[in-house]
């Protein structure tokens, strides 16, 4: 009889400490007591994922707390292993399992082997449910627009942590400039832009829709950064919940900027320019999250807020100890977290204090934090390693470590 956690857990193995002390109490009280000695310890137990030399799993269990700890850990040194991060259902709007993200990844992008949930989004409105927070590029497309820390990789798979900024502008005919969002619920002082990725429709009312069509030849969709896109207008309709079509981007004007813009005709030529700072123009891969809980081996250190149950949530739950996922590197390794929590007798989860310090530990010089709560959630080989505090979730995005596609393959399907 194999005790939970052992040196031979392996991906699907997660072992559930009440179901061993069952097994304990029936079969003896040399196994039970075997069991008990056990998890009165910390307790790594690391298993290398068969046939991908380089990755390896390891189930943390520290019972003095408790805490369950799941760690994957990729050798940076395999330069076939990429990062992506993918879109539930390919659409902005949506959320999906990681497995199902992981398993309807793009042939050409490779085939996904670990990761992560990914950033905070909208899921109080079911209207808009699935939107992230922050940056995402997909395959270099861009689908969401920067507003906190994100994690972006260079052509090298190199990650980089830090705030990018957005410097969206439509440039109107007379000359006039106007900020703009990508692919998000548009209020009524907001201008946004939408793509076919951000699902069928626009989903509001109000305002004016501008279908812009390509103007000459140069850059357009998929949407980039760092691109200037010239685009006649080929329709205008009043804001009613608009079609986006595939071969057009459609730019929502709120109520209250109509006199902020020249009168608008068919056949008038605006400019979108998806600038950000820093540039990412080429960019493959970001995805947002936060706050950054390492950097440059500086690990996320706070106090209790004062006056304390008066502040935001987002802000409050810094302090508490939450389930979390994250992820982290260094110049040999990369790595993904989750901590399993809100579970008594199994793990409490962490702090993000707590969550930095640890992963400081396992050698991290820079790291930030995901969505965390009921959203935590590992995926390796094919199942999620963790305990989802309330069941398994679908969530907006992921972050996922995949074997590049080789030419001939990507060429094959």
């Amino acid at each position: 009889m194999t005790p939970p956690d052992s040196e031979n857990v392996g991906p699907g193995k997660k072992g559930k400490t009440k179901a061993w002390i069952a097994i304990g109490c029936a079969a003896g009280l040399g196994i039970l007591l075997a069991v008990g000695i056990l998890l009165r310890a910390d307790h790594p137990s690391t298993a290398d994922v068969k046939g991908e030399p380089g990755i390896s799993y390891t189930h943390d269990i520290v019972a003095s707390v408790p805490w369950s700890i799941h760690v994957v850990k990729v050798d940076r040194k395999r330069k076939d292993i990429a990062f992506a991060a993918p879109l539930a259902k390919g659409k902005v709007l949506g959320v999906s399992t990681i497995a199902e993200q992981a398993r309807t990844l793009p042939p050409e992008i490779g085939r996904a082997l670990a990761g992560v949930n990914g950033d905070f989004y909208e899921r109080d409105n079911p209207k808009y449910a699935g939107d992230p927070r922050g940056l995402q590029i997909v395959n270099g497309e861009l689908v969401s627009a920067p507003s906190t820390v994100c994690i972006w990789f260079d052509a090298d798979s190199n990650p980089h942590l830090e705030e990018v900024k957005g410097d969206f502008k439509i440039t109107w005919p007379d000359g006039r400039k106007m900020t703009f969002d990508i692919n998000r619920q548009r209020r009524s002082n907001m201008a946004v832009v939408y793509t076919a990725t951000y699902g069928t429709s626009t989903r509001i009312v109000g305002g004016q829709d501008l279908i812009l069509e390509r103007e000459g030849t140069g850059a357009w969709l998929p949407l980039q950064v760092g691109q200037k896109y010239q685009a006649r207008v080929r329709e205008i309709r009043a804001g009613a919940d608009t079609q986006i079509p595939a071969d057009a981007i459609l730019l929502s004007i709120g109520p209250q900027l109509s006199n902020a813009i020249p009168q608008m005709t068919i056949g008038a030529v605006v400019q979108i320019s998806t600038a950000t700072i820093p540039d990412l123009t080429g960019v493959k891969t970001a995805i947002g999250g936060g706050p950054a809980i390492i950097q440059n081996g500086n690990p996320f250190s706070a106090t209790t807020p004062l006056g304390r149950g008066s502040e935001g949530y987002s802000e409050r739950s810094k302090y508490e100890r939450h389930p979390r996922s994250a992820v982290g590197w260094n110049t040999t390794h990369f790595f993904f977290v989750t901590v399993d929590g809100r579970q008594p007798g199994l793990s409490v989860g962490m702090t993000l204090e707590e969550l930095a310090k640890y992963m400081v530990k396992l050698g991290c010089t820079d790291g930030m934090n995901f969505d965390g709560g009921n959203s935590a959630s590992i995926w390796l080989a094919g199942e999620i390693m963790n305990s989802p505090c309330q069941g398994l979730k679908p969530v907006a995005n992921s972050l996922l470590a995949v074997r590049k596609a080789t030419q001939a393959a990507a060429r094959k399907n």
